[in-house]
């Protein structure tokens, strides 16, 4: 077994998080050697960044730096391709990010980016997408592969370090089942990795439309520059006030199923209006707070662009619930392997995923040294070994504080990082990421 294998393969043992492995960092270069050497010859973008930085072999860490995609790589094609339909010209962009051959592609009768993401689907290419406050997209391609490991870390990963998916549980999830999304792939995993079978509950079966997402986004972009049109905007308002009557039905009935088994361990996730509104309807039927299972996984975020909420929200959220199991974790659309959170309030790293932590300018790889007892704020970057369909390299705009220690507070092996990522202000990100693409789709149904 390769050393890059092994590595991917170690979140299967017992305890993968709780010891240390002296030859870690060893393991994670020549790791990072292998699948470079591999990656070189199938990728034409790292082929050609590879060339430009005069890098022909990963000596060290440092030379992974300029071989590091900035997340604006997914969605570097014209414009034009998506306007004007040329979804073969699209194929083609997106061979220069993949490994597998995306000429096996017809897209023959294509109407549109949602039957370009299906088609893709289709010819094995599990194509996520991530729209931007602009309406452009990014498009990351996976293979199949790639999306049955992912699926098989989260059952690792999520819940750690308090409970482990046993497929024994109702699941509640306040998003939609289908799309080309992360926060959907997730819910997916979950439900399938915690989900009993017959009982995971979705708020709607209405896929998510990448083409709708990014219609509204370039809408309000215009809406704020004054260029839409009092049509459109009469059009779009009607398109949300309709959506938003059946989203209120679905969240309506989910509610009262929610309450009525608060008492058995259901796993819960959705947006926090969402949650004050099932607080709203629990404060009509008279339900405490604290009356929920300890034993129930209850997560929140997201949810709150345009919609009014009290200032102490997150507390109420958190009053209500009680003594739940709350589980959370550092992750991003790009990155297979999440980070989950230890009971002292850090992330923890996988074996298979290398931290590379940079300097604001994202050309200096930092070191223990670069910080007061071997704790460095930088912007965070990795490559994440598990890609089969693409190169698992990205530089974040994230801003975040690795302690470099050898063992965390909780007691288990280090480095960690702290819970206080924020974003390095950058021009031209208009990232939303993928809980802001959910937010989007059914932000109408929680405007007041």
């Amino acid at each position: 077994m390769s050393v890059r294998r092994d590595l991917i393969e170690s979140i299967l043992e017992p305890g993968v998080f709780d010891r240390a492995d002296p030859d870690i960092e060893a393991k994670q270069l020549e790791a990072a050697r292998e699948v470079f050497a591999e990656r070189r010859g199938q990728i034409g973008l790292l082929r050609r960044r590879a060339e430009e930085a005069g890098v022909d072999e990963i000596k060290s860490m440092r030379d992974l730096v300029p071989l590091l995609f900035a997340h604006t790589a997914y969605k570097s094609y014209p414009q034009s391709f998506i306007d004007q339909g040329r979804w073969d010209r699209m194929l083609q962009w997106m061979q220069t990010l993949s490994v597998d051959r995306t000429d096996n592609v017809n897209v023959d009768g294509v109407r549109g980016v949602d039957d370009w993401i299906d088609r893709l689907r289709e010819g094995g290419h599990i194509v996520l997408a991530t729209s931007g406050s602009s309406g452009k997209c990014s498009f990351l391609n996976h293979t199949r592969g790639d999306s049955a490991m992912k699926r098989r870390h989260a059952s690792v990963a999520v819940g750690w370090p308090f409970v482990r998916g046993a497929k024994d549980r109702a699941c509640f999830f306040l998003g939609p089942s289908e799309g080309p999304n992360s926060a959907i792939e997730a819910s997916q995993n979950n439900a399938a990795n915690f989900g009993r079978p017959g009982d995971v509950h979705f708020l709607t079966d209405e896929p998510l439309l990448i083409s709708e997402v990014s219609r509204a986004a370039a809408l309000r972009t215009r809406m704020a520059d004054g260029t839409a049109t009092p049509g459109e905007i009469e059009a779009f308002e009607n398109e949300a006030r309709e959506k938003a009557a059946r989203m209120d039905a679905a969240l309506d009935a989910m509610t009262e199923s929610i309450l009525a088994r608060r008492h058995e361990p259901i796993y819960l996730t959705g947006m926090w209006a969402q949650h004050m509104m099932i607080i709203k309807r629990a404060r009509k039927l008279g339900i405490p707070d604290g009356d929920f299972s300890p034993k129930c996984v209850v997560s929140a975020g997201g949810g709150v662009k345009g919609v009014s909420l009290p200032p102490d929200y997150k507390e109420q959220v958190a009053k209500f619930y009680g003594d739940v199991i709350r589980p959370t974790a550092y992750g991003m659309t790009e990155m297979a392997q999440m980070m989950p959170r230890c009971q002292c309030m850090r992330y923890h790293r996988p074996p298979g995923l290398i931290w590379l932590l940079l300097d604001a300018s994202g050309e200096r790889l930092l070191g223990p040294e670069d910080g007061p007892n071997g704790v460095v704020e930088g912007r965070f970057g990795f490559l994440d070994l598990i890609y089969e369909g693409r190169w698992g390299g990205l530089i974040t705009g994230d801003k975040v504080t690795i302690d470099f220690a050898a063992t965390c507070p909780c007691g288990r092996p280090g480095p960690t990082i702290l819970d206080n990522i924020t974003r390095f202000a950058q021009a031209g990100d208009d990232h939303i990421g993928c809980a802001g693409t959910i937010d989007s789709y059914i932000r109408s149904s929680l405007t007041e």
